[in-house]
């Protein structure tokens, strides 16, 4: 169904508190007080992507050890201006959702199978938000750490009946979405597309500035943009860190996400923006207790900054929040008392690299010894593990069955994970989604549309009723 300005206008504002930014001046009874707005000009939905609930605690721990602060999240739960909530995330097909399945309930305000883009289970296409403030000349803005094509935003712009066709999802974007930041530039380039579509011609020819570099989004000016920074994902941030290579061309979230908010800032016209920090949910399949961290970190760096941009204003509302929890990592207590705890976790900082890079490098290991092993383990985990996980680990990743007794976790990474858990506390309970509800927080007008309990596919329709 086609929502129109006059029906959504007729709909209600959900009951509850309304959330402020910090340093808005709130309404008082008496003469002279300023008046809350109630509805947004601009909402910027944030999606910490496969973020279980643990991830944020451990977050805020890790934060404040390795940099002497704490997270702009955890902050805003703590201050008592935030309006909270959680959210249900279940799909049609299953109690457990995939992004595809999830960022389309946001979308369509319908719950559909894993695995499709704003297609339901009898194959019927489904209108996506996009394509409503398309027509009710809204803005769009997408920012993502993966493929700007994935899952979760392509779910906010287009429709396809299996979320692997990007190449078909990039041609969706054009003219729907003005701002366009984040990795996947093999699906705008003709020498990579299958049908050879100059993608990037297209939307320059349509009056975006084309961008393919740090240097070249922070130079950028344009109202409109297509930034696409890698063929693929943007890389883990923590081997990011390890490489000046890859910081001097590849931006950050936070550099990406205020390249869009500006954007959106320097007129009066309406917006949804959605940024993603998509690999948290990667560090997560991974069980990477060192990548997943940084990604958040990353994703609150992206979050602060939108919050000091908008702060004083009274006209844009922040929502966080995540599609589905992934892996359900925590903190286990260690030792007598659980007093070895905070000794275990501070062993995460010494971390150098993703589970992916060291894979990678122990795969481009000529003689593949247990010392081998032992030395790379050292190099980007800061310990050598037993000589008893060493051969584990050596037989799983050469293809060899090793004992364990959870399916989920008999594999190279949940092995991986095993190990760096034995000395850090960090466990998981495996390496996929999740069905626990999600953290949600909002803060700004219209807040109280995101507080309780609130089910993914009544997000749109929330949404809707405040931009329209």
């Amino acid at each position: 169904m086609s929502y129109t300005r006059r029906h959504l206008l007729q709909g209600s504002l959900a009951g509850g508190a309304t959330g402020v930014l910090t340093g808005l001046v709130q309404g008082q009874e008496g003469s002279g007080a300023k008046t809350i707005r109630k509805k947004p000009r601009g909402i910027i939905f944030c999606v910490s992507d496969g973020m279980s609930q643990g991830v944020l605690s451990m977050t805020e721990a890790f934060s404040n050890q390795v940099r002497g602060k704490g997270t702009s999240w955890w902050e805003l739960l703590a201050g008592g201006e935030a309006v909270l909530g959680l959210m249900d995330t279940a799909s049609s097909s299953s109690m457990v959702t995939d992004s595809a399945a999830a960022s389309s309930a946001w979308s369509s305000g319908k719950r559909v199978p894993n695995g499709q883009i704003n297609f339901d289970e009898n194959g019927k296409r489904l209108e996506s938000i996009g394509e409503i403030l398309e027509k009710e000349q809204v803005r769009l803005g997408l920012v993502s750490t993966a493929s700007i094509t994935h899952a979760t935003p392509a779910g906010f712009a287009s429709s396809v009946l299996k979320r692997g066709q990007e190449d078909a999802i990039a041609t969706q974007y054009l003219n729907r979405v003005d701002v366009i930041l984040g990795g996947g530039s093999k699906f705008f380039d003709p020498k990579k597309r299958q049908d050879k579509k100059d993608l990037f011609g297209s939307f320059a020819r349509e009056k975006y500035d084309v961008v393919k570099s740090r240097n070249g989004l922070l130079k950028s000016k344009s109202r409109k943009i297509l930034g696409t920074f890698s063929p693929g994902y943007i890389p883990y941030t923590i081997d990011r860190d390890q490489n000046k290579e890859m910081q001097k061309v590849i931006p950050t979230l936070a550099e990406m996400s205020e390249a869009a908010v500006s954007r959106f800032l320097d007129d009066d016209a309406s917006f949804l923006l959605q940024i993603e920090g998509a690999r948290i949910d990667h560090a997560a399949h991974k069980n990477d207790i060192g990548a997943i961290l940084h990604e958040q970190m990353a994703f609150d760096d992206a979050v602060a900054k939108v919050l000091a941009m908008i702060g004083g204003r009274d006209d844009i509302l922040v929502v966080l929040t995540s599609d589905h929890g992934n892996a359900n990592p925590g903190l286990n207590g260690t030792g007598a008392g659980y007093r070895q705890t905070d000794e275990s976790f501070s062993k995460i900082a010494k971390i150098k690299g993703s589970a992916e890079f060291f894979l990678q490098r122990w795969q481009q290991t000529k003689t593949k010894t247990a010392g081998d092993l032992g030395q790379l383990m050292e190099a980007i985990y800061g310990f050598k593990p037993s000589s008893q996980e060493l051969d584990a680990l050596m037989d799983r990743c050469a293809g060899k069955k090793v004992t364990e007794w959870s399916h989920q976790l008999s594999n190279p990474v949940g092995l991986l994970g095993q190990i760096v858990g034995n000395v850090t506390g960090v466990g998981w309970t495996g390496i996929c989604h999740t069905s626990d509800p999600t953290q949600l927080t909002s803060i700004g007008p219209g807040a109280g549309e995101f507080s309780g309990l609130v089910r993914n596919d009544s997000v749109r329709d929330s949404l809707l009723r405040l931009l329209l």
